[in-house]
């Protein structure tokens, strides 16, 4: 032939000549555990419970008062309560101003009155969000100011823990805490008090050695980690390996520290159940 259709021919770019898509902030998020990639509005609506693995997202403040308090219910203890610098330590100003920043919030813990299914009580929850959730001077005292709210008026107590331990900036003020909660737990529960300890991941240091252990009735998320000291810190010191689950809340609950490890999902409707079966509900007016 005099005359021949030429061939058309696809122009492939190679990878490092294509522009990656862009991905608002905001849209997706990695699972920690097993990688999955989900929209985080999905996630939202799982109660922050990844679809694949059923690991347990952090939840902020606010995201705990909504998934567990009746709705507008709560109503805040304290609220202008923030930490100052007692002992003159170098920089702790400027980090108690970035962690306010960046949190929103004042301080590592939020306390107030509300209700579940129409039931009063007083409720602490603390946030990893700020400074990881350290226990300073101002967090124990509005635990304690909590705990004495709580038996005043003969309600019952949750307390939501996370923590990564005491504020070593505010030295042996922050370790002093240990012992005012405790205190003030021990004097609520002489008097019949009920207190709910609800530990999250992860609790440590002095939150997980005072108020987090004292509670009458104590149950974990899954897979929640908490102790005193970490696992890297224990290794080393008794030079033996210690096992994958250890820590963990299933780790805990076999070995008798914990009275059952519940489901996001199912935490409030436990959380009711319990307060049912106690009678101090029924004595407020």
């Amino acid at each position: 032939m005099l005359f021949q259709r030429k061939k058309s021919y696809a122009t492939i770019a190679s990878a490092s000549d294509r522009t990656p898509p862009e991905i608002p902030d905001g849209l997706l998020s990695k699972c920690p555990q097993c990688t999955a990639i989900q929209y985080f509005k999905e996630l939202d609506k799982n109660a922050k419970v990844c679809s694949k693995c059923d690991h347990h997202f952090k939840l902020s403040v606010p995201e705990r008062i909504k998934e567990t308090f009746d709705e507008g219910s709560f109503k805040e203890f304290d609220a202008d309560m923030i930490s100052e610098d007692p002992l003159a330590f170098p920089g702790y100003p400027d980090k108690l101003a970035v962690q306010k920043e960046k949190s929103g919030l004042k301080e590592a813990v939020i306390t107030g009155e509300g209700k579940i299914n129409g039931m009063p009580l007083v409720g602490v929850i603390m946030s990893f969000d700020f400074f990881a959730g350290t226990m300073g001077s101002v967090v124990g005292e509005k635990v304690t100011r909590a705990i004495e709210s709580a038996m005043a008026k003969k309600l019952p107590l949750l307390i939501f823990s996370t923590s990564g331990g005491a504020r070593m900036q505010e030295s042996i003020l922050c370790l002093m805490q240990m012992a005012k909660t405790s205190a003030a737990i021990a004097k609520f529960q002489e008097q019949g008090g009920l207190y709910i300890s609800v530990i999250t991941n992860p609790t440590y240091g002095g939150v997980s050695a005072s108020f987090a252990m004292l509670g009458d009735i104590i149950l974990a998320e899954p897979g929640a980690a908490f102790g005193f000291a970490g696992r890297i810190v224990i290794e080393q010191t008794i030079k033996q390996k210690l096992p994958d689950n250890f820590q963990k809340s299933e780790f805990h609950l076999d070995h008798g520290q914990l009275d059952r490890v519940v489901h996001r999902k199912e935490l409030r409707a436990t959380l009711a159940q319990l307060l049912e079966l106690h009678p101090s509900h029924k004595e407020v007016v």
